[in-house]
C-alpha cells in the first residue's frame, strides 16, 4: 500500500470514530446505520487496492464530513439545552433543600407554640400579682423573647408598619402600667377571669418589629404581646382585612413535592432534548443511507453532491 492510499485510509478510520462517537451520543437508529454502511465501505477500500482509494475521499468529503459536522452541530445546540434544564433542575433542589431546613424548622415551631404559651401565661400572672401588690419585681419568665427570635422569619406573617402602628396603639387612661410593662385594664380583668389559659395563635412582624397574637383557649377572644414595649393589648382579626393567613407553613410540605416532580419531568426532558435530531434531518439522513446502501454506489458518487450540498445549507441556517 502506498503512502497516499495510506494516509486517505488513515483519515477515512478518524472520520468513521467520529461518526461512531456521534451514534452512540443520539442512539438514534438511522446515524447508527450510517456508521456501520461508512465502514463497510470503508472496509471495502482497504481490502481492495485496485479500487481508487481517492474515491474514498471523495465519499467522506462528499458526504461523511457534512454528516458529521451536521450531527456535532444539532449536538452542541442540545447540550446546550440541557445546560439550561440543568441549571433549573440545581435551582430546584436548592430551593427544596431551603424547605426540607423549614419543614424541620416547623417541627420545632409547633412545639414550641405550646412553651410559648405556658411563658405568656406564667409572665402575665406575675404581672397580675407584681401590679397588685405594687411591688418592683420583674415579671417575665427568662428567654421570653427567644421563641419569636428564633421563628419570626419563617413563620410569622407580614404586616405593614402602619398596620403595625395601628395595632400597638392605644389609650392611656385605659391600661395598667409599671417599669416593665403596660396591659389593657380589661384585658388584665379577662385574664383573671379565665385563669390565664391562652394559646399562641400566630405571629406577625414589619421589619424587625414582631407582635405575638394569643386566643383565650375557651373563648373567641384574643390579645398581642408586642415585646419591644412588652405592651398587651386587645387584638381584633377583622382589623387585619387585608392580611393573607392562607399560606401556613405546612404548604411547604406540597411545593416540595411540586418540585421534586417537576424535576422528575425536567431530568426526562433532559435525556431526550440531549438526543434529539429535527425531523427534517432524520427524513435527510435517510434518503442519504438509502443513496449510500445501493449496491452500485461507486458508480453514482458524483451524485451525492446534490444531497452534500442540502446537509452543508443546513449546517449554515437556524433550523437548530
Amino acid at each position: 500500500m502506498d503512502e497516499h492510499a495510506a494516509s486517505i485510509l488513515k483519515e477515512s478510520d478518524q472520520m468513521i470514530s467520529r461518526l461512531q462517537l456521534l451514534s452512540v451520543y443520539f442512539q438514534e437508529e438511522v446515524v447508527y446505520k450510517i456508521f456501520l454502511r461508512s465502514q463497510v465501505i470503508h472496509q471495502l477500500f482497504a481490502d481492495n487496492p485496485d479500487l481508487s482509494i481517492d474515491k474514498l475521499e471523495l465519499f467522506h468529503l462528499q458526504f461523511t464530513a457534512s454528516v458529521v459536522e451536521l450531527l456535532k452541530k444539532i449536538k452542541k445546540n442540545n447540550e446546550k439545552n440541557v445546560t439550561l434544564i440543568d441549571d433549573e433542575i440545581r435551582l430546584n433542589r436548592e430551593v427544596i433543600e431551603k424547605l426540607n431546613e423549614t419543614l424541620v424548622n416547623e417541627h420545632s415551631f409547633i412545639a414550641g407554640k405550646q412553651r410559648q404559651s405556658l411563658k405568656i401565661n406564667n409572665s402575665l400572672r406575675n404581672l397580675y400579682e407584681v401590679l397588685s401588690d405594687l411591688t418592683t419585681d420583674f415579671p417575665f419568665v427568662r428567654n421570653i423573647t427567644q421563641f419569636s427570635a428564633r421563628f419570626a422569619k419563617d413563620f410569622y406573617y407580614t404586616i405593614t408598619s402602619d398596620q403595625l402602628a395601628q395595632l400597638v396603639d392605644y389609650d392611656a387612661a385605659k391600661v395598667y402600667a409599671n417599669q416593665y410593662a403596660t396591659i389593657e385594664r380589661k384585658l388584665m380583668g379577662l385574664l383573671c377571669k379565665h385563669d390565664f389559659k391562652t394559646d399562641f395563635l400566630y405571629g406577625l412582624k414589619s421589619g424587625t418589629l414582631i407582635i405575638e397574637v394569643y386566643k383565650f383557649s375557651e373563648t373567641d377572644q384574643y390579645f398581642l404581646f408586642y415585646p419591644s414595649r412588652n405592651l398587651f393589648l386587645f387584638y381584633r382579626p377583622e382589623e387585619m382585612p387585608d392580611t393573607d393567613f392562607s399560606v401556613a407553613p405546612s404548604e411547604k410540605a406540597k411545593l416540595i413535592q411540586e418540585l421534586a416532580y417537576k424535576n422528575d419531568k425536567l431530568q426526562s426532558n433532559a435525556a431526550a432534548v440531549k438526543s434529539y435530531i429535527p425531523a427534517e434531518i432524520i427524513r435527510l439522513l435517510e434518503e442519504n443511507y438509502l443513496k449510500i446502501s445501493d449496491i452500485h454506489f461507486l458508480n453514482n458518487l458524483n451524485n451525492f453532491d446534490v444531497q452534500a450540498n442540502i446537509l452543508k445549507t443546513m449546517l449554515n441556517t437556524d433550523m437548530l
